[in-house]
């Protein structure tokens, strides 16, 4: 059900397309995206991406307009996993087209906050943000849950390895090194709030996640390992729509609970094809 949920019900042959399709291939398993992006710990990273993105106001309010996180949230994800496989694993060739396709997207979503300030999904500044908030997220989950933790070169050839795409997406100056990520995170803080669109969008994904309840326990692991990869000030700031968790205890048993639900994740999908 996760892979459905995350992948299609066509992964299968999504899967085939991008993995089995012959050409040039930007990265190899033994890089270290690679290693990131294909490791289970993508399902908490994922969530801690989707929370730290949400805070900047004018991102967020391109996603509630434009992106139908509400009526069709599994779409979403299949199209950013989708996005995120080919530029990964597939072939310079698909990866290229998918990325000319989502930059042709991103001309035509435009509008303006709750307060009235624009807003376009090309802008460079905006561009950076979803993309340092992902990289910070994704390697974040691998160092903590992932199944080998990359080496400080390998986490700076991380970082570099994911500007690739975003480069040609439209984000000027991706970090190369994770001193700069945190640099470029950190350069954004003043920009950062806690909107209305921001507080629903974390309630909905953690608070009410469109699921069967046999499957809510799983995902709530998954999720609760996703806020527990967040820097401290933007829990702060997503404290209102944080599941209650006594604060003695929040940090080490939502990591606990992130550690066990990718490994079961890890386990469970393992020779999977």
């Amino acid at each position: 059900m996760i892979r459905a949920r995350v992948a299609g019900e066509d992964a299968q042959t999504r899967a085939r397309r991008i993995w089995d399709t012959p050409g040039e291939r930007w990265f190899t398993p033994e890089d270290p995206v690679w290693r990131v992006h294909s490791d289970a710990s993508m399902f908490p990273g994922g969530v801690a991406a989707l929370l730290l993105q949400s805070l900047h106001p004018l991102a967020m309010a391109g996603v509630a307009g434009h992106s139908g996180y509400r009526g069709d949230p599994w779409g979403r994800l299949q199209r950013t996993s989708d996005y995120l496989a080919t530029t990964t694993f597939g072939t310079v060739e698909d990866a290229e087209r998918i990325i000319a396709r989502v930059r042709d997207v991103h001309t035509r979503v435009r509008g303006k906050d709750e307060r009235g300030r624009p807003y376009r999904a090309d802008d460079p500044v905006l561009l950076s943000w979803v993309h340092v908030a992902e990289v910070e997220s994704f390697l974040a989950a691998h160092q903590a849950y992932g199944a080998a933790r990359l080496t400080p070169a390998e986490a700076d050839r991380y970082v570099a390895q994911a500007g690739v795409a975003a480069r040609l997406l439209g984000v000027p100056d991706p970090p190369t090194t994770v001193v700069g990520l945190a640099q470029q995170l950190a350069s954004y803080r003043a920009e950062l709030e806690p909107s209305p669109a921001a507080l629903d969008a974390a309630r909905f994904l953690l608070r009410e996640p469109p699921l069967p309840r046999v499957a809510r326990p799983g995902y709530a692991a998954i999720a609760a390992g996703g806020v527990a990869l967040l820097p401290d000030w933007a829990r702060v700031m997503l404290d209102d729509a944080l599941p209650p968790v006594p604060d003695r205890l929040a940090r080490p048993a939502r990591q606990a609970l992130g550690r066990a639900a990718t490994a079961t994740v890890r386990w469970a999908m393992a020779g999977v094809d």
